[in-house]
């Protein structure tokens, strides 16, 4: 059994449609536990909408994906936890395909990434996500994870507010290996629309590589918010 976490902030425009897909799944016994929303004090309707629908709404203390994904992760009763973003929508009949994978052996993975925007450049980054390389493994693509071995590594690290995804990974991998199911998760590319295809992903490589650098935390975030609208 599956606990779904999402963390979120603001997504009353997204949170409504991902229920929606998460409830046909749950429909299926032996899938899904529960669905748990972290909540970080959105202003907005996105924790009335997430209850309505059925998901368990915690209040986080503190904003941060990393942090978000650590409270629900605690609450969380299953024994596999699938981290989920608000605008990503996972593949239909993902919760078996996640539950495979871990009979399996398998103790943590993610999906390929496809954009819900046709673009020729979109399309070239999804189809790099379907390589066994650290590199290419980024929170959009959703993240299962044992509870056990998510207890073992020590969660997310919550001193990280970029790369928080990317850093995890790597303490994964050197656990076990990684696996990467052969079905698309399709997230939204209303960052793209909005910052400009080409620019958003230079703006991306280029925090990537200075995360890699050993670029302060603060550092990163000023530059962040600076960069992507």
């Amino acid at each position: 059994m599956i606990s779904v976490i999402i963390p979120t902030f603001q997504e009353e425009e997204n949170i409504g449609r991902l229920m929606a897909c998460l409830k046909k799944e749950a429909i299926h016994p032996g899938g899904i536990r529960e669905i748990i929303v972290v909540d970080a004090g959105s202003r907005d309707e996105t924790v009335r909408i997430a209850k309505k629908a059925g998901a368990c709404c915690l209040a986080a203390a503190k904003r941060g994906r990393a942090r978000q994904m650590n409270e629900g992760a605690k609450a969380a009763g299953g024994p596999i936890l699938y981290f989920l973003h608000a605008d990503t929508l996972p593949p239909p009949g993902f919760a078996g395909d996640i539950i495979g994978a871990v009979k399996q052996g398998k103790k943590a993975g993610c999906f390929r990434l496809a954009f819900d925007e046709r673009h020729v450049l979109l399309s070239l980054y999804g189809w790099f996500t379907r390589f066994h390389l650290k590199a290419f493994r980024f929170g959009d693509q959703s993240q299962f994870i044992t509870k056990s071995l998510f207890e073992q590594i020590g969660g997310f690290d919550a001193s990280l507010t970029v790369m928080e995804d990317q850093e995890i990974t790597g303490r994964i991998m050197n656990h076990c290996a990684y696996t990467v199911i052969p079905k698309n998760v399709i997230t939204s590319a209303r960052k793209y629309k909005q910052n400009g295809i080409v620019r958003l992903q230079l703006i991306y490589t280029l925090l990537f590589t200075l995360y890699y650098c050993r670029v302060s935390q603060d550092k990163l975030i000023s530059l962040y918010k600076r960069l992507i609208r």
